[in-house]
């Protein structure tokens, strides 16, 4: 019973091609980070048009790798939610329109639940129930999960994303696009206690995160209140390595405190952590050493299956199961709401 799974929610045009014991019979990426650096941060128009370019060209590498004939497909799965509103429209349309002229099955999926999947899938025994983090370049969020797809929403972020704090900072620093490697790279050659940036909302009584205060704290450490020109800012390699330093351990620290927190309240054993924000270095560290001493398990999502991919839509195969299927009428959700 293979499926094909389809992702566009931002800048990645993704297509996987998943047997139904969950392994990978094919699959294909195209990345769109050369089209976006030089307005350092992804431009929703041009992220859609690239999509329209790619979506078909992915779809096909996909099934060619995976050597399944598209006969025997039996279901095609895309995430229709959340993301930006013209690049799930791409891939949507894609869906449907397969799903129509192949007379089979269609699937939505979450795109942030896909991303707490990876863990499933990459986990010997089964991850749930668990209390889940997204961290990405779009969203900041965290769950108390039941199951695959019985999640409780508990918070999120209430401005920038984690990511795209990164993002941000790196654009300040002139570090090019994407900036979470980037500033990851010279963080670790600085002094994280170089300048003491705020943790906002660390210890309020909730699970929201907020960022944007501290982009602004950078801000000010770089060029001062009301400048405008970062490019007139002339730093050493080590300022900027001990600012990207400093500002990724505030980063850390509230993601760290935040699950430790939701771990205790709710009584979990088991974290797990996808999205892009995922791969830092030092957020793996430390959250290997929370799950140490917390005593919980912990599994994060392999590097390449952190940033946006079409395997994690391997989770369609848990909605096959209930025969939860969508009509031809499904339309995109883009923003992310409460109860996602």
């Amino acid at each position: 019973m293979p499926i094909l799974t389809i992702e566009s929610t931002c800048d990645e045009t993704a297509a996987a091609v998943i047997a139904d014991d969950g392994s990978v019979l094919g699959h294909c990426v195209a990345t769109q980070e050369a089209l976006h650096e030089q307005f350092r941060g992804v431009v929703p128009e041009v992220a859609a048009r690239a999509h329209v370019e790619r979506i078909l060209p992915v779809i096909d590498n996909a099934i060619r790798e995976s050597g399944v004939s598209r006969d025997a497909l039996t279901h095609v799965a895309v995430a229709d939610r959340p993301g930006l509103a013209g690049s799930l429209l791409v891939g949507l349309t894609a869906a449907k329109t397969l799903a129509l002229a192949w007379r089979i099955p269609l699937v939505a999926v979450n795109h942030l639940h896909a991303h707490l999947y990876a863990c499933e899938m990459s986990s010997v025994n089964s991850v749930y129930p668990c209390i889940g983090l997204v961290v990405s370049g779009g969203h900041t969020s965290l769950y108390d999960c039941q199951g695959p797809l019985d999640l409780e929403y508990l918070g999120g972020t209430i401005d920038d994303a984690a990511g795209e704090a990164f993002d941000k900072v790196a654009a300040m620093l002139q570090l090019g696009f994407p900036g979470g490697p980037a500033v990851s790279k010279l963080a670790a050659k600085g002094d994280p206690e170089s300048h003491r940036f705020p943790r906002s909302m660390i210890r309020e009584d909730n699970f929201d995160f907020s960022f944007s205060g501290l982009k602004t704290a950078v801000r000010y450490a770089i060029v001062g209140p009301g400048q405008q020109d970062f490019s007139k800012v002339v730093l050493s390699d080590q300022a900027k390595a001990d600012l990207c330093a400093s500002f990724e351990a505030a980063v850390v620290d509230v993601l760290v405190a935040k699950c430790e927190k939701a771990i205790r309240q709710f009584s979990r054993r088991q974290l797990i952590v996808g999205g892009g924000v995922a791969a830092n270095g030092s957020l793996r560290k430390r959250l290997q050493q929370s799950a140490l001493e917390g005593q919980f398990e912990l599994t994060i999502a392999p590097m390449n299956l952190c940033t946006d991919n079409a395997v994690m839509g391997a989770i369609a195969l848990e909605k096959i199961k209930r025969g939860e299927f969508s009509s031809l009428d499904l339309d995109v959700t883009p923003g992310l709401q409460r109860g996602f």
